[in-house]
């Protein structure tokens, strides 16, 4: 059997899945988690992540939305493990929490104590061919979505410094339509990798070799510099990959006909804490990352959704699945604070999701998991 891809490991769960008992769905959850675990571990995949970080030392991390459709590494073709993300539903962050700012202060710490700079994109995503698709966690309000990513990036300037040479913060865009990024200036620029692709692509593509990526990168860095002008050198250097990924990518979903866009709320999980990046699935999971002071209302709204599922049909109304987990990186003690952790989540989400859903509570499954980060491999504790 091949090894799995990105490509497979986030393709659209079988549409049979959805409809199966909720044992059987879960079975293949846990299933989609060990694939992305080996494909992760694998000789190629590492020496890929080893010799692009060798090219391009500049890290990489990513504020997000948990919604399955933003995959950065899958639209920009990077290997995966590049970038590191931070998820959260709605991609709703606030530094001013302690244990999120501490999290990226020590991200930022190790990077720089090896020399590297580091880019934070901070994402937000919205589809141009229906409101609809867009970002849920702010009711489909792109210019929302967009006042609370410069709200981060204006914090991410009081926690790192205004001036930008250790840590760049990029307002991005992500349009899932066509899944091309946005690159927002600090003075109202743009760089749309949408419309740069439609002008740098031949009509006739399909039938045409392809040329040679080099007026676009010209072309591109040249963009780049009037939209992001304080931009350092060097991590220009290491976004340009990124970006011209992103448009090899856009003209390769532009030639998928009849790709299905329409996104109805079919949610049969529950994820709570970090350590869900095999998730790159739309239309599957509720995820709610530890990054706010009030973890009880993301969970009940999760499990509003969860129920109107069910009395939609959308679901089978057999249960759910509530999975929390926490990653790590030694073992001993940290591995044992992750598991700590983890149960905790899933005693604080069974009391709100009975109190606020009495009738599904007894539907629910509880499954508690610690991410070992570095190999990411998922280990499934023993029940509650």
């Amino acid at each position: 059997m091949p090894a799995p891809t990105p490509a497979t490991l986030s393709a659209p769960p079988p549409q049979s899945i959805h409809q199966s008992p909720i044992l059987q769905r879960i079975d293949w959850l846990f299933d989609l988690a060990q694939r992305h675990g080996e494909a992760f571990r694998g000789p190629e995949a590492w020496l890929e992540r080893q010799r692009y970080r060798a090219q391009h030392p500049s890290a990489i991390a990513a504020l997000m939305c948990m919604d399955g459709r933003v995959n950065l590494a899958l639209a920009t073709q990077l290997p995966a493990g590049i970038i590191t993300p931070f998820r959260n539903l709605g991609g709703m962050f606030n530094l001013g929490w302690p244990y999120l700012s501490q999290l990226l202060i020590d991200f930022v710490n190790n990077q720089t104590q090896s020399g590297r700079r580091v880019l934070l994109l901070i994402t937000y995503h919205w589809s141009r061919g229906e409101r609809k698709r867009g970002c849920a966690g702010f009711r489909y309000r792109r210019d929302d979505s967009m006042a609370h990513a410069w709200a981060i990036h204006a914090q991410v300037s009081e926690l790192f410094g205004a001036a930008h040479q250790s840590v760049y913060p990029i307002v991005c865009g992500f349009e899932t339509d066509e899944e091309a990024l946005l690159l927002h200036g600090p003075n109202g620029e743009l760089l749309d990798l949408a419309a740069f692709g439609a002008t740098a692509t031949q009509p006739d593509a399909r039938t045409q070799p392809p040329a040679s990526t080099e007026p676009d990168a010209l072309a591109l860095e040249a963009q780049l510099v009037r939209t992001l002008p304080g931009l350092p050198r060097p991590v220009r250097a290491d976004l340009l990959p990124l970006l011209l990924g992103n448009l090899a990518h856009v003209a390769g979903v532009r030639q998928q006909h009849g790709r299905a866009l329409a996104i109805e709320h079919r949610e049969w999980v529950i994820c709570l804490g970090r350590g869900f990046d095999f998730l790159h699935t739309p239309n599957l999971a509720l995820m709610i990352g530890p990054y706010s002071p009030d973890l009880a209302q993301p969970i009940r709204t999760a499990a509003d959704i969860i129920h109107s599922n069910m009395r939609a049909g959308r679901i089978p109304p057999d249960g759910f699945l509530l999975l929390t987990s926490m990653p790590y990186e030694n073992q001993g003690v940290e591995r044992a604070g992750a598991e700590l952790r983890a149960r905790f989540l899933a005693h604080f989400a069974t009391q709100v999701i009975t109190e606020a859903h009495p009738d599904l509570a007894p539907l629910m499954h509880r499954r508690c998991a610690v991410l070992d980060w570095p190999a990411r491999r998922l280990d499934v504790l023993p029940p509650l």
